[in-house]
């Protein structure tokens, strides 16, 4: 089982960590600016105030805004540590993955679809890697989930290699429309990926989403 490590950047600065620098940073020079022209104002005619203190507020505001975007990064930290800890929890688990691929191995290959609906016809595909059409054949067409088990031969008894594989689910109802289903296989976790912003699964088929994952099966 492979796990991949996981990217980190010490010395890396957060973008509201970077926002409050350069905010304090102006508002420095603000108050240097609000400073030289109290000092050098027409005594007849004083600065209006209310202009500071417009601007001192949209400082504030401003602040508090970066506070909020910094309260997100911190908690969008504990979600990827929480997302990476259950990805971990499914090395060497086998689970239910919602995909269309599955690999075919010791000549079987299975494959689960479903319809919220009953329909009017049902026609399944099995290609291999480069799209190709192996085998052709009809399916349940009633509502409900069902499971396909492939033997690995083509339409004329060829047998085809181990590899990886997909189901196609043609279906459509009395009136003619498609109508979409939910595919489903069982494979094992054998690593986890950390490269991207959010852990990955690895199967035999390559790298799913966290998110794919419809269950884990005890054994």
């Amino acid at each position: 089982m492979a796990v991949s490590p996981i990217a980190t950047d010490a010395v890396a600065t957060s973008d509201a960590a970077g926002s409050r620098t350069r905010l304090s940073d102006n508002y420095d020079t603000f108050l240097v600016l609000l400073t030289a022209q109290l000092q050098n104002q027409d005594p007849m005619a004083p600065m209006d105030s209310t202009q500071f203190t417009q601007q001192l507020v949209q400082f504030s505001q401003v602040e508090q805004q970066i506070r909020t975007n910094e309260q997100l990064e911190g908690l969008a930290g504990k979600y990827q540590a929480a997302a990476a800890g259950a990805a971990l929890s499914y090395l060497g688990r086998e689970t239910v993955l919602e995909s269309d691929k599955t690999t075919l191995a010791n000549g079987r290959a299975q494959w689960g679809y479903s319809f919220g609906q009953n329909v009017d016809s049902v026609t399944l595909t099995v290609t291999d890697a480069r799209g190709r059409p192996l085998l052709q054949t009809s399916g349940d067409a009633l509502a409900g989930s069902h499971v396909f088990n492939w033997d690995g031969r083509d339409n004329n008894g060829n047998v085809a290699p181990p590899g990886v594989y997909r189901l196609l689910v043609g279906a459509k109802n009395e009136a003619g429309d498609d109508v979409k289903a939910t595919m489903s296989v069982r494979e094992t976790i054998r690593g986890v990926d950390f490269s991207g912003t959010t852990p990955l699964v690895i199967t035999d088929t390559g790298t799913r989403e966290i998110g794919l994952i419809r269950a884990v099966l005890d054994g």
